[in-house]
């Protein structure tokens, strides 16, 4: 092996999020309250769908999925970061760091896809209900979630590959909470205009196709529902989209704030902050969101609650 694709660094340190010494102990509190929460909320929609046979529908077929993602996306980050945190220990090993940044990529573009995939299971809906259930069948569903499956992991063993052909010399240290992919080629020694080429590449197609896919498929809806000449149709139709648009919008609008208008200095506390939103608290308030606003989770949870009452009886 050439000497410049080897790595001097063993471990890095995460400075973790910019708060003073004696604010660590609140802060501490409320992650580990917010993650639970995350955890908690988005396997009682994986069981409440799971369970009630109402919800055996390609909607909720993604939600499961989007679910289980959340629950991942935010295990890649919160755990360490809270360990950090209340251990005061804030190393992270050389390969640790890696397989860190490999899950974020792969559950963040996972996201991604499985919007898309959402936006056009309501664009199908709406725009073709006579021919719902013959387009929107198991196997496509499947097929969906799959060929999500393989995009994400591919985009990320790309960029986690060409990483570890760069060499890490003297500077180990990350002022970020996470092994940002972004962060970590601004320590590396190495050329690194091929990686940041194929991250500005890989990075707008799989935030932009998707988006453009969501973008599509909500105005063809929007023109379908204009069409529509009651109210009651139109706010029907409106209130499938609802919890979906919502979600969309607090996802793709971190996003959008952080990679495509970042602050003019290196680091700043508002990209942190920006990653905070889109790592910890879009997964935490997205079964609030489809629980509040969904009247078939809010009937499965009902349902839940009543036969937990009658076995405790």
């Amino acid at each position: 092996m050439r000497p410049e694709n080897q790595s001097h660094v063993s471990e890095f340190l995460l400075l973790g999020l910019p708060i003073q010494p004696e604010q660590q102990g609140m802060f501490f509190a409320l992650f580990l309250g917010m993650y639970l929460t995350t955890v908690l909320g988005n396997l009682l929609i994986i069981l409440l769908i799971r369970l009630d046979p109402r919800l055996h529908t390609p909607m909720y077929f993604f939600l499961s999925h989007l679910a289980l993602t959340d629950v991942s996306f935010s295990s890649v980050t919160v755990p360490k970061m809270l360990m950090n945190m209340h251990m005061q220990d804030q190393a992270i090993s050389f390969a640790g760091c890696i397989a860190q940044m490999y899950f974020f990529i792969v559950f963040g573009v996972l996201d991604n896809f499985l919007l898309a995939s959402m936006a056009y299971d309501r664009y199908v809906a709406i725009c073709h209900p006579l021919h719902y259930t013959t387009i929107m069948r198991e196997g496509l569903c499947i097929l969906l979630v799959t060929v999500s499956w393989i995009l994400s992991s591919a985009d990320s063993l790309c960029y986690t590959l060409l990483l570890t052909q760069l060499s890490f010399c003297a500077d180990n240290i990350i002022p970020h909470f996470f092994c940002d992919p972004g962060t970590l080629l601004k320590l590396s020694c190495s050329d690194t205009s091929i990686n940041e080429l194929v991250i500005f590449t890989l990075g707008v197609a799989v935030i932009t196709l998707p988006l453009t896919g969501i973008l599509v498929s909500y105005g063809r809806i929007g023109a379908t529902i204009l069409k529509v000449p009651s109210t009651t149709g139109i706010c029907k139709a409106l209130s499938t989209c609802g919890s979906h648009l919502s979600v969309v919008s607090l996802y793709y609008g971190t996003i959008i704030g952080l990679y495509f208008f970042p602050s003019s200095s290196t680091y700043s506390d508002k990209d942190i902050i920006s990653s905070v939103m889109y790592t910890v608290v879009t997964p935490l308030l997205n079964p609030f969101i489809y629980s509040l606003r969904n009247r078939d989770m809010k009937g499965a949870l009902e349902k839940l609650f009543y036969k937990a009452g009658v076995l405790s009886q």
